[in-house]
């Protein structure tokens, strides 16, 4: 009888260990499921912070900064003398036309040059005014895993998304534009005027594809001006000009 007691003893404390260990096991998985924290909200989660951002806020926020990016390098750019007047995005005549141009400003043809300049510029500020629509398609396209990148990149990486998502359908949309606004400003004229001139006096012709260059420095420009709208809003707090921004990325 003894021993029948203590048989079941030892089956009943068995059975009450194995019931707790499952309980244990039960109630760390339900803990993990219920955290509901993605990889994303894990990457800026900080030990003793009171609370992290959701993915939702910071997927809408990095949508939120790219696309005040895009139009604000918009509307800068196409604006008269969006491109002329800058220093740094000014297109100038291509390397292989330098001595192209210094000879023809030997030869008093300074003011046809400065045209062919002026009209290069102006294509550049006139196709800006489409970039809007491409990289608002872009930007609805990010994923979790693009917000994740974008987090753990550094100063430009919101910009770097957008040049990897959208040089090629860019390139494709602005060579037609920078095509029909060369003409519409006479950039072409003048462009022609600059070279069939200069290919008249000279043994080494020159023939510069105009199209692909204006659209080359054009969209290197938007890109640049849209890096330094990151910039703002990473480190200026008035650039956060929205409550998901403030949100974001003022963490």
């Amino acid at each position: 009888m003894k021993k029948l007691l203590l048989i079941c003893s030892v089956v009943l404390i068995t059975v009450s260990l194995n019931a707790q260990g499952l309980k244990g096991v039960f109630k760390e998985v339900t803990k993990k499921d219920s955290s509901k924290q993605s990889g994303l909200e894990k990457i800026i989660s900080k030990p003793g912070a009171a609370s992290a951002l959701s993915t939702e806020d910071i997927v809408s926020g990095l949508k939120e900064a790219l696309s005040v990016g895009a139009l604000n390098a918009s509307q800068k750019l196409s604006s008269p003398d969006g491109f002329f007047k800058d220093a740094v995005l000014k297109i100038l005549m291509p390397e292989e036309a330098k001595k192209v141009e210094t000879r023809l400003r030997s030869m008093g043809m300074g003011k046809q040059v400065d045209n062919a300049i002026l009209s290069m510029n102006r294509a550049a500020e006139d196709a800006s005014k489409e970039i809007v629509p491409i990289f608002v398609a872009a930007i609805k396209g990010m994923t979790i895993q693009d917000a994740a990148g974008i987090l753990k990149g550094g100063d430009h990486a919101a910009t770097n998304y957008l040049k990897g998502k959208t040089t090629t359908s860019l390139t494709e949309t602005f060579r037609p534009i920078i095509e029909n606004s060369l003409k519409k400003v006479d950039a072409t004229k003048h462009w022609n005027t600059v070279f069939t001139t200069y290919n008249q006096f000279s043994t080494e012709k020159v023939n510069t594809d105009l199209v692909a260059y204006v659209t080359e420095r054009a969209l290197s420009g938007v890109f640049h001006q849209v890096a330094l709208e990151e910039q703002k809003i990473r480190k200026d707090p008035l650039a956060r000009t929205s409550d998901i921004l403030k949100k974001v990325f003022g963490q």
